[in-house]
């Protein structure tokens, strides 16, 4: 075989959608942590500075604010989401039988014949006619192994969580459009009937702060500047990239999920009255 033919067996055979969606992944968990992380940390200078003083009414989000810089603690959530997939890339094409095909028997193509019938297994006649060292290899991968059971098992739990995680992600974007969007009414007081006075964010509203926190909210032209300040605009931005990285995270793990119930059925309808 020329270099140039093997070259394109190899890239024909290669895993792309496995590809993009690894790099995808990485890049929404990288995106995630990174922006969610200073999104928090800019989300607690404001409510320490405008809502409340009182370090008990916040001290929660502290709390979720110290356990993510904790030493490990991104590298375990990039380990719980990558490593499996890592894992199964690595063995390439043989692991997951992407050599392989179940098309019926004709030119260039055999399948194996036991007891009279020919199985659901075919490779290519050009292997079943070569070398015994080149044909184990793709017959091997037609057997379903547990750990393939196991990455479809994970990538469906992980596809759950992620969901949660995106639509969780949703919700201090929805709290800061609100505020951005009753600063807007209060800077144009002709588009409203309500007196500006009256237009407020009530951070105990969301469940950020208790009933009980003082002031809790912040009305009026006092609002506006809160809406100016620097702080903000840079909180409100990074919690939108923190929900962009756990949408990608999530689309990533859908192309997994969908990629690994393909392959798990495929190669279970090729192993399907084989012996090997």
């Amino acid at each position: 075989l020329g270099l140039l033919e093997c070259c394109a067996r190899c890239v024909i055979g290669a895993p792309f959608a496995s590809l993009v969606a690894t790099g995808l992944c990485f890049f929404g968990v990288a995106l995630f942590c990174g922006c969610g992380h200073e999104a928090l940390t800019g989300t607690e200078q404001l409510i320490e500075t405008y809502f409340s003083k009182n370090y008990q009414d916040y001290e929660f989000l502290i709390d979720v604010l110290q356990s993510s810089m904790a030493p490990g603690g991104p590298n375990i959530v990039l380990s719980t989401v990558l490593g499996d997939h890592n894992e199964v890339l690595a063995r390439g094409p043989i692991a997951w039988g992407s050599g392989m095909a179940a098309v019926p028997s004709g030119d260039g193509w055999g399948g194996a014949v036991e007891g009279g019938q020919e199985t659901h297994v075919f490779t290519p006649r050009r292997v079943l006619q070569g070398p015994p060292e080149l044909a184990k290899p793709c017959l091997a991968s037609a057997t379903i192994s547990s750990p393939a059971r196991d990455f479809v098992g994970i990538t469906y739990v992980l596809t759950i969580i992620w969901l949660l995680v995106f639509a969780c992600s949703a919700v201090p974007v929805y709290i800061y459009f609100n505020t951005w969007t009753t600063c807007q009414s209060i800077a144009n007081p002709s588009k409203t009937s309500a007196s500006i006075g009256t237009l407020c964010a009530d951070a105990r509203m969301y469940g950020v702060l208790p009933w009980n926190a003082f002031p809790g909210k912040v009305c009026g032209s006092n609002l506006l500047s809160i809406c100016k300040t620097s702080e903000f605009q840079m909180t409100f931005h990074l919690f939108i990239a923190a929900f962009v990285g756990a949408a990608a995270t999530l689309v990533s793990l859908l192309t997994f999920m969908i990629a690994a119930t393909y392959n798990f059925a495929v190669l279970k309808l090729m192993g399907r009255g084989t012996k090997f």
